[in-house]
């Protein structure tokens, strides 16, 4: 009886090591990932993420930058008239733009941000602001602050930017 227990007992933990060695080659990376993709998997940024593949973005932040993104929530996009939004849709040059205005190059932590003037990616220029921790661009409040990812960072915001008109 002893002997059938041992084998037994031997089977099993060569399936328990087995399945472990298995779901260890399905792991995902525990680091970070794209800007992009950090976008697409964060649940609040869902309108953010519809807009980026629409203006045609998502390549470039899967692979340029570094950028720091000041990422409006689904909120944020919310209180947007739907009526701009509609013609946004409308116009992909005109979304780019707007999408754009929330970027700035290279990867600015919220403790790095100083109370100056940064240019966008569209090449305007935004009012950035600090105060203890809390950190605005323009009349956006960051919410969530350092979403680090591989080619950057991400900041959500409370309000949708649009741009000086040109």
């Amino acid at each position: 009886m002893s002997q059938f227990n041992v084998s037994t007992l031997a089977r099993r933990t060569a399936l328990v090591a087995g399945l472990a060695l298995a779901l260890a080659g399905c792991a995902t990376p525990s680091g970070p990932v794209s800007l992009a993709d950090t976008i697409a998997a964060t649940p609040s940024l869902s309108t953010l993420n519809t807009l980026v593949t629409q203006a045609g973005l998502t390549e470039t932040l899967k692979t340029g930058g570094p950028f720091t993104v000041f990422a409006p929530t689904n909120d944020a996009f919310k209180a947007v008239p739907a009526a701009t939004l509609a013609d946004l849709a409308k116009h992909p040059e005109k979304l780019k733009n707007v999408l754009t205005y929330h970027v700035i190059p290279g990867k600015t932590m919220a403790a790095d941000v100083k109370n100056n003037n940064a240019k966008t990616v569209n090449g305007a220029n935004v009012a950035l602001s600090k105060a203890g921790d809390f950190v605005t661009i323009e009349s956006a409040a960051v919410v969530t602050p350092n979403m680090v990812a591989t080619n950057g960072v991400i900041h959500t915001v409370d309000t949708v930017l649009m741009p000086p008109k040109k």
